[in-house]
C-alpha cells in the first residue's frame, strides 16, 4: 500500500477542503431567500444542490470567466431563472465579492503548518487571483506556513474537473521542484471536482470526507451517473491527515 512518505508534494483543491465555503454559500444567498420567500422552504442541501448546477452549466460555457463573475452570474440565474425575483447587478456584485466572507474550517490551518514540514503546498483550485488573495491571508497570516505554489481557473484558462487543470499543475510543478507525477498527490473534498479527473490521470489522491459536505461528497451520486471514483487516503479532516503524516513521517 501506498505511504504517505512516498509523496512530496500536495496538490489542494481549496473551497470545500480548506475553506468552509458551502456555509458561505448559504450565508450570501439569505437576502435573495428571504427576498423570495425561501428561507423556510428550501432545504440547505437542495440550495447547494441548485448551485453547483447553475455554477456548472456556467463555467462549462465560460471558462475563461472570471470566478467572481461565475458567482455574479450564479445569483442573477437563480434569482430570474428558479426564483422569479428580480436583483440588481450590484446585489449579484455583492454575492460574487462574498468569497471574501468565507472561513476556513478549523483545522485547516494547523493542519497546513504541519504538512508544510513535510511537502511542498499547492493550491489548484477554481477561483481568481483576486478573490483568493483574500483567502490566502485568512489561511496564511500568522500560520507558521506559506503556499509554494498557487494556480489558479484563471491561470489556466479553464475549471476543474478539465484535466487542464491538473496537467498544467504537474508540469508546474515538475518545472518548479523537479518532482514527478507519481510524487504528488491531490488533496481535496471533491470527488467530482478533484478525484474523478485525478483518476484518470492515473495518481493516488487523499479525499478530506468533511462531515455534514454536500457537494461531490458522495460516491453513489457518482455512481448513478456511471462513475466510479477511487482514492488511495481518506480522512474526516485535513487535521486527521497531518496527524497521519507526522506519525509516518516520524518513523522514518
Amino acid at each position: 500500500m501506498s505511504k504517505l512518505t512516498d509523496f512530496k508534494c500536495l496538490v489542494f483543491d481549496c473551497y470545500g477542503t480548506l475553506i468552509d465555503w458551502e456555509s458561505g454559500i448559504v450565508d450570501a444567498f439569505q437576502p435573495l431567500l428571504s427576498r423570495a420567500n425561501k428561507t423556510d422552504t428550501i432545504s440547505r442541501t437542495d440550495l447547494l444542490k441548485l448551485f453547483v448546477q447553475v455554477e456548472s452549466a456556467i463555467q462549462d460555457a465560460n471558462p475563461t470567466m472570471l470566478y467572481s463573475e461565475v458567482l455574479a452570474k450564479v445569483h442573477s440565474t437563480v434569482a430570474s431563472d428558479h426564483f422569479s425575483v428580480p436583483v440588481s447587478a450590484e446585489e449579484d456584485a455583492t454575492f460574487g465579492a462574498s468569497i471574501a466572507n468565507w472561513d476556513h474550517f478549523p483545522d485547516t490551518r494547523d493542519a497546513l503548518r504541519r504538512l508544510s514540514k513535510h511537502y511542498k503546498l499547492v493550491i489548484l483550485s477554481n477561483v481568481d487571483r483576486a478573490s483568493f488573495a483574500h483567502t490566502k491571508r485568512k489561511l496564511e497570516d500568522g500560520a507558521g506556513f506559506t503556499f509554494d505554489l498557487i494556480l489558479t481557473a484563471q491561470d489556466i484558462g479553464s475549471y476543474k474537473p478539465d484535466l487542464r487543470n491538473f496537467r498544467f499543475a504537474l508540469n508546474k510543478v515538475k518545472e518548479e521542484w523537479g518532482i514527478e507525477a507519481d510524487q504528488v498527490m491531490p488533496t481535496a473534498q471533491s470527488l467530482f471536482h478533484d478525484h474523478v479527473p485525478a483518476n484518470k490521470l492515473g495518481l493516488k489522491s487523499s479525499w478530506i470526507a468533511r462531515q455534514g459536505s454536500v457537494v461531490g461528497a458522495k460516491e453513489s451520486d457518482l455512481e448513478e451517473q456511471g462513475v466510479t471514483v477511487t482514492y488511495t487516503w481518506k480522512f474526516e479532516t485535513l487535521g486527521a491527515m497531518a496527524d497521519e503524516a507526522d506519525k509516518q513521517f516520524g518513523a522514518v
